[in-house]
């Protein structure tokens, strides 16, 4: 067959649709991607920029163990010590999965050494089905947002959408305005 006949057989064209169509009757919710747990129900707030990630708030056991029983393979802690009320990397490395804390305890941590930082991280575990969190998602949108700008020379209102997917709220001026000084 050539390619011209392969690029007109019917069959082909009913075969893709059959696939479409199968696409279609998917839901439109992330519970299959999730062994079937609802995370969006679980988590305040919850943002999922992409099927294999997850950007919430502060975490608890219940927590951590819905996010394992969901695939999870990475929790990236960007909370300080002091806010956490538990034994988190613990409790997340008992429930079999990798664990990172990169502190971000405000605007005086949004600086382009913590974003190298951020990124290594994300570089190192590329692929996983991760989760992020802080303690409402505005610090991850935030770091998103500058390591999208500063590392990725993503347009201004590209790095900001990026953070705000992530869930970038309150410091979405200061972010724009890191964003303005070049690096």
């Amino acid at each position: 067959m050539t390619l011209l006949e392969n690029a007109i057989n019917p069959t082909q064209a009913d075969n893709s649709a059959a696939i479409n169509q199968s696409a279609a009757n998917q839901p439109k919710d992330n519970t299959v991607a999730d062994n079937g747990i609802n995370l969006a129900a679980i988590f305040e707030p919850y943002f999922r920029p992409d099927e294999n990630t997850i950007v919430c708030g502060a975490l608890d056991d219940e927590k951590v163990a819905a996010l394992a029983a969901a695939g999870v393979e990475l929790v990236i802690n960007l909370q300080p010590d002091d806010e956490l009320s538990f034994e988190e990397r613990a409790a997340v490395e008992r429930a079999g999965m990798y664990y990172e804390q990169l502190p971000i305890s405000g605007v005086e941590d949004l600086k382009q050494l913590k974003i190298l930082a951020f990124d290594n991280i994300l570089r190192q575990y590329h692929g996983k089905k991760i989760v992020m969190h802080c303690g409402s998602g505005n610090r991850a949108g935030a770091v998103m947002a500058l390591r999208a700008g500063w590392l990725r020379g993503r347009k201004m209102d590209t790095a900001m959408e990026r953070g705000r997917s992530h869930g970038l709220t309150k410091l979405a001026e200061e972010v724009h305005n890191r964003l303005l000084v070049p690096r």
